[in-house]
């Protein structure tokens, strides 16, 4: 591990060979991603418990500085659909104002995590850890949307799985037709209407006129946001809505304000800030990844996780002085840049810049967007956020990879995603361990010289047993039988231990090498250690053990090493 303060964001190389022509693909797709994140910032803000500027200004503030500042090309930022099962539970539990000391926090670790340059780290997050805890994201997701969905009468909603279930069979009979068809209508349409107007589709075979045509390049959320919005409004359907429940979205740029800081909050934190630091670097690198595979561009470069979370990290920290939440890499707005055409940071920006002029010139045009229309927007969230297939696919893998993607996704759904990645993590490793023990044998070979004729000198008694795979702590009771062999064989007799298939040893595998040692000795015999690999070697002379092993008259290994157990025409 290694610290650099080394910063260089990928908009500095960018800027060295742009022109005209990439400055107009990164102004379109940035206006495209702008529309695009409007209602999904503020729906993900409702649905966390904050107020609906909190996501717009996070969208706004935290997607600028993660563009200017961050190691990929396309990626944006922004509040993401994963926080809000965390954001909501940390908020009934500690309150929005440590909130933002935790998030603040959090991005101080992020920092941490950029500058000792362990990026990389993330990629050690098994798959199936990943697909258990995202799938399990999405429905709590699809649940906490639930009651906006229904239209039900309730004030407040427990973060609890089974209380949520509760609270919600509790007031079924609230039960609000006219807010079930929007959001029915909502989560319909936004299946539809990208296979409506995909070129060559009948729809659009039909319809050719150059008007609908730029009318069916608009995001299918501002489609269903606008004329939904635009039908309940016309109509005087009785649902609630942004207005009825929030008062509105302030017009004007949030006030900097410090959140009350002290020591002991931050210890009470320690938790919900690892969580978001978490979740956000796991989001924000997986995104990036998804966002390099996507490229045909053969000059792109691929992403730097270390400049990636030292950008996330800056804007975890600046954002809760403004009121907003957590922010990390955002896949379905990233995609959505990719595919309009960006190349560079420059599209990032401008998708902030294009939500802050929309923010400060329409915002109060928001008052009348039925909470059930971002319901359903969040629920298509949750099926696009899930990867429901990993289910159906669960047979073809192992034992192992089931329990992890399983438990994990159980375990966020029941309890918390902390737990879940603490616990996945834990049984990944154990796992690991078990599997990489089962893979390290010993075997006997056979004495030498049993084909040849007998000799009339007598000999040494000799043993030789080959090592194959990696000794260390998990696997190290596997060499018992060799000092049991030792113990129970003649006196006097010479080991040797082949080392051609022994990949790896740690410290624990080179105290069972002693023990062995410690009986050969016992027996007045003689151990060689040969055919060493560089990582073994390495361990061995410098604990000390190659010096006990010369001691004995016998080299550990080298290219004069006699192996004792050798005949003499094989010595010669």
């Amino acid at each position: 591990m290694s610290f650099s303060l080394a910063f260089h964001p990928r908009l500095l190389d960018t800027l060295r060979s742009y022109d005209r022509s990439r400055w107009l693909a990164d102004v379109g797709a940035g206006v495209t991603v702008g529309i695009v994140a409007l209602p999904l910032a503020m729906a993900f803000a409702i649905a966390s418990g904050l107020p609906p500027g909190a996501g717009l200004w996070t969208a706004i503030i935290a997607g600028f500085l993660i563009s200017a500042l961050g190691g990929t090309n396309a990626q944006i930022g922004g509040p993401a659909g994963a926080f809000i099962v965390i954001v909501y539970d940390i908020v009934e539990r500690y309150g929005v104002a440590n909130l933002m000391i935790a998030t603040a926090c959090a991005g101080v670790l992020l920092l941490l995590l950029g500058f000792f340059r362990l990026g990389t780290l993330v990629r050690f997050v098994p798959v199936s850890i990943v697909i258990g805890f995202t799938n399990g994201i999405a429905v709590l997701i699809a649940l906490s949307q639930v009651k906006d969905w229904l239209g039900l009468s309730i004030t407040h909603m427990p973060g609890n799985f089974f209380s949520q279930l509760r609270t919600l069979t509790q007031h079924i009979d609230s039960f609000n037709p006219y807010a079930f068809g929007l959001g029915t209508a909502c989560v319909l349409g936004l299946f539809v209407w990208p296979r409506l107007t995909m070129k060559g589709s009948p729809v659009m075979q039909v319809l050719e006129h150059h008007t609908v045509r730029h009318f069916a390049r608009l995001p299918a959320p501002v489609v269903a946001l606008v004329t939904l919005s635009l039908l309940a409004k016309v109509l005087g359907f009785p649902v609630e809505t942004i207005g009825s429940r929030f008062g509105g979205i302030p017009q004007a740029l949030p006030a900097f304000a410090l959140p009350d800081f002290s020591w002991e909050t931050v210890r009470l934190l320690v938790t919900p800030t690892v969580t978001i630091a978490l979740l956000g670097a796991i989001e924000s690198l997986l995104c990036a990844r998804v966002a390099d595979q996507l490229s045909t561009d053969p000059q792109y470069k691929k992403h730097d996780p270390n400049q990636e979370l030292i950008a996330q990290g800056l804007a975890n920290l600046v954002v809760p002085f403004f009121g907003g939440m957590p922010a990390t890499g955002t896949i379905a707005r990233t995609v959505t840049n990719i595919r309009a055409g960006a190349t560079s940071p420059i599209a990032g920006i401008v998708h902030a810049l294009t939500l802050a002029l929309i923010v400060l010139v329409a915002a109060s045009l928001a008052l009348h967007i039925p909470l059930a229309v971002l319901a359903g927007i969040l629920l298509f969230v949750a099926w696009n956020m899930g990867e429901w297939h990993e289910f159906v696919r669960l047979r073809r893998f192992s034992n192992h990879y089931r329990l992890l993607m399983l438990g994990t996704f159980l375990l966020t759904v029941v309890f918390d995603l902390t737990v879940a990645v603490e616990v996945g993590l834990f049984m990944a490793c154990a796992l690991f361990v078990r599997r990489m023990s089962a893979l390290f044998r010993v075997e006997r070979q056979p004495e030498p010289g049993t084909d040849a004729p007998a000799t009339p000198t007598p000999q040494r008694p000799c043993a030789t047993w080959r090592l194959h795979g990696a000794l260390f702590f998990g696997a190290a009771a596997k060499i018992d039988p060799i000092v049991q062999a030792v113990e129970t064989g003649p006196p006097g007799i010479d080991l040797v231990l082949d080392a051609s298939e022994l990949v790896a040893l740690d410290t624990t595998g080179l105290d069972a090498l002693a023990q062995i040692l410690k009986a050969v000795a016992a027996r007045g015999g003689r151990l060689s250690v040969i055919h060493l690999h560089e990582q073994p070697r390495s361990l061995i002379a410098r604990s000390g053990f190659g010096a006990q092993l010369a001691a004995q008259g016998l080299p550990p290994d080298g290219p004069e090493i006699i192996d004792p157990c050798a005949d003499a025409k094989d010595r010669e």
